[in-house]
């Protein structure tokens, strides 16, 4: 496929490159259509604010539709042209750059997704998951389940049920795991690729095993099909928490509204809903502007996610200008500028995520919002589960992974 970069970072021009990588016409575009304009929009506050220390940041954007060939063609073609960075998008993706991103010295980041080990800095130096992983997500999951469930899961039963693909199997060693220390019955269910069938699974759930609490890991038009027929087989939705690619607007709207997914349960790594001082400051630069605020604003999950990605991508690129004392910095010093993020909370819009060469994930943070009215409601603070346990499986996976190399 031919890739064409827009304003091709030159070294005399003041520009820094990053590769961008986005998902808006496959399998998982109801994330993509949303998130990546999040991006963009940051970049361009940044730009309309004089760029970072002078210099103007190009995100430079492909759309691989959740394919592995043309995000490594991007990547390739990325790096090329210079750029200092790349923001991937996708598990199977991550898994097919990582080993590219060691022997280029180059960054990339898998926020919210990815290989989950690669929170380990010491193993995986170049990988930035820049969010909770899934196995700290699996592990949330399990510890909020707990918490509605009265504070013990012995004897209790739950489903996991996840997109068969990579990316659903990352949280399951964690979760079985769980089920052995908390004492609980674990069943799980495979929903194969497109994910536009769901309805064995649903009713295997909710009328056979009928669990005491359900985890959805799944993405693209699964988790609207998943909250429609819970919902339709009367079970409650208030014992659902979803990981965070099944907790979007688009994935409400498409169940058949907030009035069908009343009690269900979203898990975030950056807040829910516009109230948030870096989205009014987008907002006031498009009304500066004389243009409206893009459709995928009101979709707010995901593009806020996008946001931070820019966001964190910004605030790297900053760290690093302060160790070239102004230079144009190259993607080993933005390595290191992640590596130079503390108790970094875009006002409130996440927790505050330090990111350090032994720790790349930021602490495993999350927040679970519940949907309520005609909107999402934070259910509970800021909080990580299991960190130990999950600092351990990230070691240990790390060592064996090295080692297997």
């Amino acid at each position: 496929m031919a890739i064409a970069f827009a304003g091709l970072a030159q070294a005399e021009d003041k520009t820094i490159l990053i590769g961008m990588q986005c998902d808006r016409t496959g399998p998982t575009q109801v994330v993509g259509t949303m998130l990546c304009p999040g991006t963009h929009d940051y970049i361009d506050l940044i730009n309309s604010q004089g760029g970072v220390d002078g210099w103007k940041i190009d995100a430079s954007e492909v759309d691989t539709a959740y394919q592995v060939p043309p995000a490594v063609e991007e990547y390739e073609h990325a790096k090329q042209q210079g750029a200092v960075g790349i923001m991937i998008y996708g598990t199977p993706q991550t898994e097919a750059l990582n080993q590219r991103l060691e022997q280029d010295k180059m960054p990339g980041t898998s926020p919210g997704f990815g290989i989950a080990a690669s929170g380990d800095g010491q193993y995986y130096p170049y990988l930035f998951p820049i969010a909770a992983n899934y196995w700290s997500q699996g592990a949330a999951a399990v510890k909020f389940a707990k918490d509605q469930l009265g504070g013990s899961l012995k004897g209790k039963k739950i489903a996991y049920i996840f997109y068969d693909n990579p990316a659903g199997h990352e949280p399951m060693p964690v979760i079985e795991e769980l089920s052995k220390v908390e004492g609980f019955q674990l069943q799980t269910f495979a929903v194969p690729p497109p994910g536009v069938d769901v309805s064995s699974q649903v009713l295997a759930i909710a009328q056979e095993y009928r669990p005491d609490f359900v985890i959805d890991h799944t993405f693209g038009k699964s988790p609207a099909l998943i909250i429609k027929g819970l919902k339709q087989n009367g079970y409650p939705l208030t014992h659902v928490v979803a990981l965070v690619w099944a907790s979007g607007e688009a994935d409400i709207m498409g169940a058949g509204g907030w009035s069908v997914a009343q009690g269900y349960n979203t898990m975030q790594f950056a807040g829910a809903g516009e109230d948030y001082p870096v989205i009014k400051e987008i907002q006031a630069m498009y009304k500066k502007e004389g243009k409206e605020p893009p459709a995928a604003m009101k979709s707010t999950v995901y593009y806020n996610r996008g946001v931070q990605q820019g966001a964190l991508w910004v605030a790297a690129i900053k760290n690093a200008l302060t160790l070239t004392h102004g230079q144009k910095p190259t993607p080993t010093d933005v390595k290191k500028g992640f590596e130079m993020i503390h108790d970094f909370t875009l006002g409130g819009l996440n927790a505050p995520l330090t990111i350090t060469a032994d720790d790349h994930e930021g602490g495993g943070w999350v927040k679970i919002f519940r949907v309520k009215d005609e909107g999402f409601v934070p259910e509970t603070q800021w909080f990580r589960a299991y960190r130990d346990l999950i600092v351990d499986r990230e070691h240990k996976t790390a060592q064996q992974m090295a080692k297997a190399n």
